[in-house]
């Protein structure tokens, strides 16, 4: 199965593509979409969309992971991600993926088995438990492949995968 795991964002939305047979996690691929700045929102959507179908029709994933906003401060940004949030699910559907949301809090306690850790014991975490040699880069990348670590162990729990 490959889970593509999203932290989604309207600058930058990371993506993190996992192999999961069995029990064993397999790294495909990481990295981020960026859209560009100093445009209209809509444009950037759009652009958000074309790349993210892009990477849709590159790893063909058979389930997508997507992390559920949360903001406590900015709500113009809140608001804006959430837009980008959409963009992405749409995508995803309309090509006949389930879509599975998870919490900040689900994604942390999934990899590093407490729900507050910290982002940077998440993206060390990810580094050790996909054997990778170094930190995933942008930290969105790291944070996908944190969701879709989360999905993983998730879907072999709730299905009885072991």
């Amino acid at each position: 199965m490959i889970i593509l795991g999203i932290d989604p964002g309207f600058g930058i939305a990371g993506y993190g593509v996992l192999s999961l047979q069995g029990n064993i996690f397999k790294h495909i691929a990481h990295g981020a979409v960026e859209t560009t700045k100093n445009v209209d929102l809509s444009y950037r959507l759009k652009e958000l969309y074309d790349d993210f179908t892009k990477l849709l029709e590159t790893y063909r994933p058979d389930e997508v992971a997507i992390e559920k906003l949360f903001f406590s401060r900015n709500v113009t940004t809140g608001i804006a991600v959430g837009e980008a949030r959409g963009v992405l699910i749409l995508a995803s559907i309309q090509r006949g993926l389930t879509v599975f949301e998870y919490t900040p809090h689900q994604v942390k306690k999934a990899v590093t088995g407490q729900g507050k850790a910290t982002k940077s014991q998440v993206q060390q975490m990810i580094k050790i438990l996909l054997n990778l040699s170094e930190i995933p880069r942008p930290d969105d990348a790291a944070d996908a492949l944190a969701v879709a670590w989360c999905h993983g162990t998730n879907r072999r729990a709730f299905l009885g995968e072991y």
